[in-house]
């Protein structure tokens, strides 16, 4: 695996954003941790539409929960290999419930690389310093790789759920 940074998305990546869509929506792929991205024909209203997430007030008066979004950016050559979303709180209920604190996502054509593994250790040292002692990181039953993900980052199973038919597992991760 290549060494990756994390990088709050700007317009400078708008074109490299569309890219990661195209090739998300071309595989059918899930769009968990990526902010709605599926939803947004063009990077710049969903580049205001991330910025909106962040403001902890605006959030509160959408009844959601404030949340920081990164570009996974591969140091070697800028292409973005996922995306990452922490949550601030669980004060909704369906992060409480199944949506957890951290969503995650890689492209199809980098997975099975080592990227989720790396960008959820990054992103949990931003969880500490925003001053979770502990968080929730959900994945669906037979993801493997993403349950994989989460137990070597020190992810503890703490139960399954069902939601919509589908069967959810929850992990918590200690960040003490």
């Amino acid at each position: 695996m290549e060494e990756l940074r994390l990088v709050i998305p700007t317009a400078e990546y708008a074109d490299a954003i569309m890219d990661f869509r195209r090739e998300m929506l071309d595989a059918g792929s899930s769009f968990d941790g990526c902010n709605c991205l599926e939803n947004y024909a063009r990077a710049e209203d969903w580049l205001e539409h991330i910025q909106e997430a962040r403001s902890e007030e605006l959030m509160a008066t959408r009844h959601k929960v404030a949340s920081d979004l990164w570009l996974a950016v591969r140091k070697s050559d800028g292409r973005i290999v996922g995306i990452i979303d922490f949550r601030h709180s669980l004060d909704h209920p369906v992060l409480a419930q199944w949506g957890g604190h951290i969503g995650y996502c890689v492209r199809p054509s980098e997975r099975r690389k080592g990227y989720a593994k790396e960008m959820l250790r990054m992103d949990l040292e931003c969880c500490k310093v925003y001053g979770l002692d502990r968080v929730l990181v959900c994945c669906h039953k037979g993801n493997l790789g993403s349950e994989r993900t989460i137990l070597a980052n020190g992810g503890v199973f703490e139960k399954e759920i069902e939601v919509d038919g589908k069967h959810i597992r929850r992990f918590w991760i200690d960040l003490t």
